[in-house]
């Protein structure tokens, strides 16, 4: 669920408060979604037990809302709260990277917009991460979601682009975004991405197979 937090009256926070929970009731049509809604909601009141206002102050302001979640679970009072042991941080670490990757370069398409850019079908576009050809990050019952980069308003996809994921193909697409964006000394610390948008595909096709190579390994 999205809720638009915001600073000002106790008014308007407990309008947001009545908002959200009314989307959460809508959203919870199913006993496994009531059951996950249940058990998160009280995780969120032991956070509100723990934190200390200007901790949570802090977090309201947040660019997402999801990312409200990750920065207050990221104080070091909600990771006793977690009991998940060393692990914590480096799974927090872990989701706040996912997220990076996604926003970057212009964030993701959906599935639709990813098709009209195209111009092709839902199913064509779903055919083609199908076979290697995109790079599409499951996002539940929601699909699929295509970082935007890929995309060129003149050749369709970035050109070399389907040869370096064929390169790739070892890698989950996740490591394959990372891949992506991500600077290299072996490209002069420049991302992959950005070598390949000025022509250079022989040298980007050299790196992923190296990399590839590191996953088949």
């Amino acid at each position: 669920m999205s809720v638009s937090i915001q600073h000002g009256t106790s008014g308007g926070s407990a309008d947001n408060l009545s908002r959200a929970l009314r989307r959460l009731q809508e959203a919870s049509d199913s006993a496994e979604k009531e059951a996950f809604a249940s058990r998160a909601l009280y995780a969120i009141a032991r956070l509100l037990d723990t934190q200390e206002a200007g901790t949570l102050l802090a977090a309201t302001g947040a660019a997402s809302d999801y990312d409200v979640l990750l920065q207050a679970l990221e104080h070091p009072a909600a990771l006793r709260m977690l009991d998940a042991g060393p692990l914590a941080k480096a799974k927090l670490r872990g989701l706040r990277y996912r997220e990076l990757l996604m926003n970057a370069e212009g964030g993701t398409y959906s599935s639709q917009e990813a098709a009209d850019v195209l111009g092709l079908t839902r199913q064509a576009v779903d055919k083609r991460r199908r076979s290697g050809r995109l790079i599409g990050l499951s996002t539940g019952r929601r699909g699929y979601a295509y970082p935007a980069w890929q995309f060129d308003q003149q050749h369709g996809t970035v050109p070399g682009l389907e040869a370096v994921l064929a390169d790739l193909q070892a890698h989950d697409p996740w490591m394959q975004l990372s891949f992506m964006v991500n600077p290299t000394p072996y490209l002069a610390d420049r991302t992959p991405l950005d070598v390949l948008r000025a022509g250079e595909v022989e040298a980007v096709r050299r790196t992923a197979q190296a990399f590839g190579e590191q996953g088949a390994a």
